[in-house]
């Protein structure tokens, strides 16, 4: 595929001066890169898997000590094909993402999260139900044995989006990511608040919204520190509400797990995560999935496009956000890969004491406002020009 890695490939062969300027303008500071083991990414580059790691800024505190952890996503393509035995789909797919966890934690990452369904091909366009075989237990089985284990190995919070089998309520399948703890003991689960309708995103035909909220979850990471995390799943980050729903119940860190294509959303990207971190005083890791999946069988949308196999090309681009807008460069658009982000938590707190968004909000003003819009008898709160009144 003939196309740039990320929009840094532009940016970076500016002249010096003005790649510094472009880049303040596009991301804000920038950050500082963290110097990797030269075999390791030699060994990467053999295995084609690219690796970048960067450093936050945050100020250091008097009375309080710093809060540092390093925080990864992991993007990567369908190592597999749809066309192949199921069977055969879980052993590749879990053997490259045992190598990229692996890559994680050799750049010492303590939390990381996968992308949205990761164990399958991005199955929801077709709306064939023959692929609710790959659907898999929250807690236990092949998949949870697989993520705990590497958990407990390296001592790392792993995040990890799949495609839900519960067992315990009528075999429904649910878009859901499953926490593990650093001993690689079950944290919980939470579940894909907004269900897309657009283009070849037919997801409604497998699940539908969740009713579980908008749970965070405190981990305890191994260097000692405590994280606050939230799990924004994919079609949620077009929803602002659901990304301060995360931020009011404490989230110090929101993960965007994704899966989208440039067809449809490649110019809103690099602008909605960021946007929600600054307007929730939060991190947030937009993730998503690369490469061009292609099934057996053609498929329409609805849409009145010719009949296809594929989605179009997903464009990775995985990238952090600080509280206070910062952001990372960007991963690639085609390649797999892991990216490492140091950030302090503490820069939360310094950023809503700096900009003050939590005393500015007015959550009484949009709790009168939402409690109106969503009784039946509803009417928008318009002033009419008398020049339009007969």
């Amino acid at each position: 595929m003939n196309q740039h890695r990320n929009v840094l490939d532009v940016v970076d062969s500016l002249p010096d001066e003005q790649r510094k300027v472009l880049y303040r303008e596009l991301y804000g500071p920038e950050v500082e890169s963290i110097e990797l083991d030269t075999e390791l990414i030699s060994r990467l580059e053999e295995k084609e898997i690219e690796l970048k790691a960067y450093k936050m800024q945050c100020k250091l505190e008097e009375l309080r000590d710093p809060r540092v952890v390093r925080i990864a996503a992991i993007q990567n393509k369908f190592a597999s094909s749809p066309s192949a035995p199921f069977a055969e789909q879980w052993q590749i797919m879990s053997q490259r993402m045992a190598e990229l966890i692996d890559t994680a934690a050799a750049a010492g990452a303590h939390i990381v999260c996968l992308q949205e369904c990761w164990t399958t091909a991005f199955v929801m366009a077709t709306r064939e139900k023959i692929w609710n075989a790959m659907a898999v237990p929250a807690a236990y089985g092949p998949a949870a044995d697989f993520i705990s284990a590497k958990a407990k190995e390296h001592r790392m919070v792993i995040l990890s989006p799949i495609l839900e089998r519960d067992e315990a309520h009528a075999d429904t399948i649910h878009n859901a990511t499953a926490i593990f703890n650093a001993a690689g003991q079950f944290v919980g689960k939470t579940r894909k608040n907004h269900i897309p309708r657009v283009g070849d995103f037919n997801e409604a035909n497998y699940y539908t919204e969740a009713t579980d909220g908008h749970p965070v979850f405190e981990v305890l990471c191994s260097n000692g520190v405590v994280a606050r995390i939230g799990v924004n799943i994919c079609f949620g980050r077009h929803h602002p509400l659901n990304w301060l729903s995360y931020s009011l119940n404490g989230a110090e860190v929101i993960f965007n797990p994704s899966a989208t294509t440039d067809g449809l959303s490649e110019p809103l990207w690099s602008i909605e995560a960021r946007n929600a971190a600054i307007a929730n005083s939060v991190y947030t890791v937009a993730i998503n999935r690369v490469g061009t999946e292609t099934f057996p069988r053609e498929f329409t949308s609805g849409d009145m496009k010719p009949a296809h196999k594929d989605f179009g090309h997903f464009y990775g681009s995985s990238y952090v956000t600080a509280p206070n807008g910062q952001r990372t460069p960007g991963l690639s658009r085609a390649e797999d890969g892991v990216l490492v982000t140091e950030v302090d938590l503490n820069l939360q707190r310094q950023t809503r004491d700096a900009w003050m968004f939590n005393v500015t909000m007015r959550g009484e003003l949009y709790r009168d406002m939402l409690q109106k819009y969503c009784e039946a008898e509803f009417v928008p709160q318009r002033v009419v020009d008398p020049a339009l009144k007969r």
